[in-house]
């Protein structure tokens, strides 16, 4: 009787399933849709964590420009000669940049496919460190690429560009870099080294495109950390003498490169200064072990020629030289200069030793705002936020473009699943529509199907007592008048009686049998059957089981107390197997208006709702079935239902 529902299920569900499996193409098409909404998650989370690329402004160097080509596949090359064999863990090329009207800021003649080569002094053939291709995807972008050495010992390194792309704002091809930085720990080996190029763009001597420029540590960015606690940069008021600020480092230190961040003027639109406000032309600092100098020794002295020398940050490694005091100065002879910094670090074996030290102004008066304290020269932070290590800020910049070109892909795939998954609700919507219509299509069949065939049984139960019966009786007359004739005759009397004897048994058995059939009364007495099975489930445990209007359920429709029975012989199973109790108290009672059956134990419980299998027992009785808890603990199953909704019988 169920086939034609299966038939409707498995035509619906053949036009479902390839709705649901039917997937797109792409980058992360493989991932379920709880990876995907835990990836975007966590590109979301890191990109709050990592460095923002604000840019610059103002005016300054920009970097290297080779000749322009008329074809792409014109080689050019630069090569950075190292001070010693260094091994060195990472490269870092930095784009130079340009504003493109439509799409804001692009990287400006940065090679599509271009290979990097190491080499030590003996080795002039060198090593391909890497090597990238158009379809590696690093275009666009503004942020660095960063290119891992592995430690690998070098003195020199060498970048060919391979294949040229177009500069923006005449379309021809050429080789740009803005910065190229060559790290050994946190150390930019590259910074000022000598720089040879295949070619250079013929800009006039103070242009700021220049070989030079690629190592001068000026990167086209601001540091803008993600902890964002601005500091604002000292700023020596105006006077008459010239300006000497000195450091305290608490300690000696063998010393060998210092960076000072620039006053940050993009806070003004115009901007008030050119950029180079705060840095002497030149700076003159010196180290000492004695407080009163007495003992000092220049360790670096700086002239700034033009803006192309000035940058956010200014970078100079010098020799190593121990030292507790620091003095940074003036050094021009012309009028006294006004000094300021954003910061002032030192580093000592990689470690800026001067973050948190006091800092003294010698014969300046402390300036009207007290928000440019000296204080704020060496509290490792600036107009930003937290200073870090150049190292670590240019891997943060190149993580989040890879995480913001990641982003769009990820956002696109869930979008696409996200109307897949509207597009097949709808589909099932109006599957389930279609189902629910099929299904009571079938169970009017089926109803109708079962109606004919009660309507068939009955006829042939009528059929069958009409035949048995009706001739059984008819013979049974006749044997009564042949009786009568053989009064005077014992032995045929006897054999006339004992034939009428066989019918009427025969006649018993048939009626029975179709009552049976129509009954279905498998259960004799409820009662005696209910006491049986409690003991022989319960024949460990201390029991009690009380029973109320024996009549009444008596009376109850065969398939009434069939379910009664089961939901009855459930409970005391579960309590068998589950409970661990040794106490089980039954009680059912039983009226005209309701019957109520209670059974309690003293074991722990359950947790949850009433099992399943009694749920479905009562909603067959069309009744109630409740697990309140006992105040003595344990477990409590009541069950409630109208035995007048199965038509008790009279």
């Amino acid at each position: 009787m169920y086939r034609p529902l299966t038939i409707h299920l498995a035509i619906l569900l053949t036009g479902l399933f390839p709705a649901i499996n039917a997937c797109a193409d792409g980058p992360h098409a493989d991932l379920p849709l709880s990876q995907l909404e835990q990836r975007l998650a966590d590109i979301d989370r890191e990109l709050t964590q990592l460095a923002h690329t604000s840019l610059r402004s103002g005016i300054g160097s920009i970097g290297h420009r080779s000749m322009w080509r008329t074809t792409n596949e014109q080689a050019e090359w630069v090569e950075i000669e190292l001070e010693q064999e260094t091994p060195i863990d990472e490269i870092v090329l930095v784009p130079a940049l340009w504003r493109d009207a439509e799409k804001g800021f692009q990287a400006d003649g940065f090679p599509e496919e271009f290979r990097i080569s190491v080499g030590t002094a003996d080795d002039r053939k060198g090593t391909v460190l890497g090597e990238y291709r158009s379809n590696d995807g690093l275009l666009p972008r503004t942020a660095p690429v960063v290119i891992p050495a592995n430690g690998i010992p070098a003195t020199w390194v060498r970048i060919e560009a391979t294949r040229l792309s177009l500069r923006a704002f005449d379309k021809r091809y050429v080789f740009q870099l803005s910065e190229i930085c060559i790290f050994s720990g946190s150390e930019n080996v590259a910074l000022r080294c000598p720089v040879k190029a295949s070619s250079t763009h013929n800009e006039r001597p103070e242009s700021s495109w220049n070989p030079d420029f690629l190592v001068d540590g000026h990167m086209p960015y601001l540091m803008d950390a993600a902890e964002a606690h601005s500091s604002v940069a000292y700023l020596s008021p105006r006077h008459d003498e010239k300006a000497v600020l000195t450091l305290d480092l608490g300690n000696e230190f063998p010393l060998s490169r210092v960076q000072l961040h620039t006053i940050e003027q993009s806070d003004t639109v115009p901007q008030a200064y050119a950029g180079n406000m705060g840095i002497p032309r030149h700076l003159r600092i010196e180290g000492a072990n004695r407080a009163d100098f007495s003992d000092a020794k220049v360790i670096l002295e700086t002239h700034q020629d033009s803006l192309n020398d000035t940058g956010p940050i200014m970078i100079w490694r010098f020799p190593e030289t121990t030292c507790r005091y620091i003095r940074l100065s003036d050094a021009s002879t012309s009028t006294p200069f006004r000094i300021g910094f954003a910061e002032i670090e030192l580093f000592s074996k990689g470690k800026n030793v001067a973050l948190g030290k006091q800092v003294q102004a010698e014969d300046i008066p402390k300036p009207p705002d007290t928000n440019r304290s000296l204080a704020t020269l060496t509290d490792g932070r600036n107009l930003y936020g937290t200073i870090l290590p150049i190292r670590a800020w240019l891997k943060e910049l190149a993580r989040r473009h890879d995480l913001e070109s990641e982003r769009p892909l990820v956002v696109a795939e869930l979008n696409q699943r996200y109307a897949r998954q509207k597009t097949n609700l709808n589909r099932m919507i109006g599957l389930a529509a279609l189902l629910v219509a099929a299904v009571v299509f079938t169970i009017l069949i089926d109803r109708m199907l079962r109606q004919r065939q009660i309507s068939r049984i009955r006829e042939r139960f009528a059929a069958d007592l009409h035949d048995e019966l009706g001739a059984n009786l008819h013979a049974i007359g006749l044997l009564g008048d042949l009786a009568k004739d053989a009064v005077h005759s014992p032995d045929e009397l006897i054999e006339t009686v004992d034939e009428i004897r066989a019918l009427t048994e025969r006649s018993g058995k048939a009626a029975r049998h179709c009552t049976d059939m129509q009954q279905a009364d498998i259960y004799g007495s409820l009662p005696e059957d209910m006491r049986r099975t409690a003991r022989r489930i319960m024949a460990d445990l201390d029991y009690h089981i009380s029973i109320e209007g024996e009549q009444v359920l008596d009376k109850l429709k065969p398939r009434a107390k069939a379910d009664l029975f089961l939901f009855y012989k459930e409970s005391l199973v579960n309590i068998s197997r589950h409970s661990e109790a040794t106490e089980v108290r039954i009680n059912l009672t039983a009226d005209s208006t309701e019957i109520y059956l209670t059974i309690t134990d003293n074991g722990h419980g359950f947790i949850g709702e009433v099992p399943t299998s009694l749920k479905r027992r009562a909603r067959l009785l069309g009744g109630q079935v409740s697990s309140p808890t006992p105040a003595s603990g344990g477990t409590c199953i009541t069950l409630k239902f109208k035995p007048h909704k199965f038509r008790i019988r009279r």
